[in-house]
């Protein structure tokens, strides 16, 4: 770690530092101190450690950069006083607990033994009023898992495991006396020896307790400092035994199976051509291709399957429901499996099994020839043959007797069993004949009376109907002149519609109108059903 000192150093103390930074960090040199006498954590990067230019910059180490300085003067860092009491009543006051008397807490909270109900309150019934407090904490105080701790009750713990090796010595001290006197007996020199071992095994109080230079199948052992960047008391102990030789050592050919440093993977087999009963070690694909890896490989390819196929299943979510559907899978797939090569059997009989083959296969059998078309008819090979339609024979549908088509009558195919002529409908029967005979034969005579009963219609004269919707009285006269005059105006009103130049600015009108102005407008209008319409000017 850096110090906040910016002198200029020379390249010797440059590579002195950082030798004692990785020392720091592995656990092997003591952490640095900051001047509150604090140690400071050694993988703390350096742009963390290091204080801003602008601040005034100590000689010594600090983070004191790195906290709040500026502290609140409301907030408190004490805490609550546990078990402490405030005051003592002598008699039972209105509104305290039922159960204690105290006024600080209700009966429903209340820590105390119960009190009988119907008792009578005396002093030594009543509970003295608790010490509540109340602080407002700051953001450290309240995640302060230590806030309030008392040390004194750790002195309890120790006290309590300090008694317990001390009975655990002395327990040992009574059986090697028991040993001893046991020694003086007449045993055999077998006995005696064994009896030292077992000696020797109880006075293992801890494995921690024993000295490390006696430790075997160990490497180089190391002392750790207790620090706060992690590292802890004991030893620096490599664990790996070294009587197993490391898969990439095994077969140093550069052709051989591949080793793979980062994930340390060897998949292949190192040593293929060597005894299988002498290796231990045939790759990891032996591994994931066996046992329990493939039956779980296996479950694996199920789950997805199965939640590709939308059922709501998942192998980390709930890993017992997939392994029991798993397992039901298996179960149906070989009831299947079973039930198809049995239904093959029974069609086809089983060439392997000892009894005999039906009748019926053994004499049709030939060596005939016959050729088919495409529709399933025999062309070639047999003399007499029925003919076959490709369609479906013999097939009743809705309850009929008869197919479609067995019955023809007024150019309609139909069902013969009911006389039905529609394609899809349910057969009825004998009752539907009867019934169907039946409103024929109604129609025929409701025709046949309309037929008698019908009378020709009465003529009708003719009447001439005015232009304007009416009837025209015999007694009308038109005149020729103001029939003619009508005509003109007509006609020069509708050119003066046609023509928009020719439209006055000035709307005139006249309601009176006469039967030679009806006759005239009847004259010149144009009808839509007319063929010559076009041809009018």
């Amino acid at each position: 770690m850096a110090t906040a000192s910016v002198a200029f150093k020379s390249r010797e103390d440059h590579r002195k530092q950082i030798e004692l930074e990785e020392a720091r960090k592995a656990g092997l040199a003591p952490a640095e101190v900051d001047e509150d006498g604090k140690e400071i954590n050694p993988h703390i990067p350096q742009y963390m450690s290091s204080a801003p230019w602008y601040l005034d910059n100590s000689q010594k180490p600090s983070l004191r950069h790195q906290r709040k300085w500026k502290s609140d003067p409301n907030y408190s860092k004490s805490w609550y006083d546990r078990g402490a009491k405030v005051y003592q009543a002598e008699k039972y006051r209105k509104g305290a607990c039922e159960n204690c008397g105290a006024m600080t807490h209700d009966a429903k909270s209340c820590m105390e033994r119960p009190r009988k109900v119907g008792a009578k309150w005396t002093n030594k019934h009543i509970a003295p009023d608790e010490k509540v407090e109340s602080f407002e904490l700051d953001y450290d105080g309240k995640r302060d898992r230590w806030n309030g701790y008392d040390t004194s009750s750790y002195a309890r713990v120790v006290e309590r495991y300090e008694a317990r090796d001390a009975a655990r010595s002395k327990h040992l001290k009574e059986q090697q006396l028991k040993k001893l006197e046991e020694k003086n007996s007449n045993e055999s020199d077998e006995a005696l020896a064994s009896d030292e071992d077992n000696y020797e095994d109880d006075l293992r109080v801890d494995e921690a307790k024993v000295d490390e230079s006696k430790q075997m199948d160990f490497a180089k052992v190391e002392k750790r400092v207790r620090t706060t960047g992690g590292g802890s008391t004991g030893t620096v102990r490599n664990l790996r035994i070294r009587e197993d030789t490391a898969k990439y050592l095994l077969n140093l050919d550069v052709n051989s199976a591949h080793y793979d440093p980062k994930t340390r993977s060897m998949r292949e087999d190192p040593l293929p051509d060597a005894d299988p009963n002498e290796k231990f070690y045939g790759g990891d694909n032996q591994y994931r291709n066996s046992g329990q890896a493939l039956e779980f490989k296996q479950l694996n390819i199920h789950a997805w399957d199965a939640f590709d196929k939308g059922q709501d299943i998942h192998m980390q979510a709930a890993p017992s429901q997939a392994e029991l559907l798993y397992k039901n899978y298996k179960v149906i797939k070989e009831k299947l499996k079973t039930q198809t090569k049995d239904t093959i059997m029974e069609k086809y009989g089983n060439a392997a099994s000892e009894e005999e083959l039906p009748r019926e296969l053994l004499l049709g059998q030939s060596e005939r020839q016959v050729e088919y078309d495409r529709a399933g008819r025999i062309i070639k090979g047999q003399e007499t043959v029925l003919p076959k339609s490709k369609y479906e024979e013999d097939v009743y549908i809705n309850n009929h007797t008869s197919v479609w088509g067995s019955w023809w009558k007024d150019h309609q195919w139909g069902y013969k069993c009911c006389k039905q002529t529609i394609r899809n409908s349910y057969c009825t029967g004998a009752a539907g004949i009867k019934a169907a005979e039946a409103a024929t034969d109604l129609m025929k005579a409701n025709i046949a009376h309309k037929e008698a009963t019908e009378e020709l219609p009465a003529p009708v004269e003719e009447k001439r109907l005015a232009t304007w919707g009416t009837e025209v009285p015999d007694d009308l006269v038109l005149d020729e002149k103001l029939l003619a005059e009508a005509l003109r105006k007509e006609n020069e009103r509708k050119k003066e519609e046609k023509d928009e130049r020719k439209r006055k600015y000035n709307v005139r009108w006249n309601d009176e109108v006469t039967p030679e102005d009806m006759e005239a407008y009847r004259m010149t209008k144009i009808h839509h059903d007319d063929p010559m319409k076009n041809f009018l000017r």
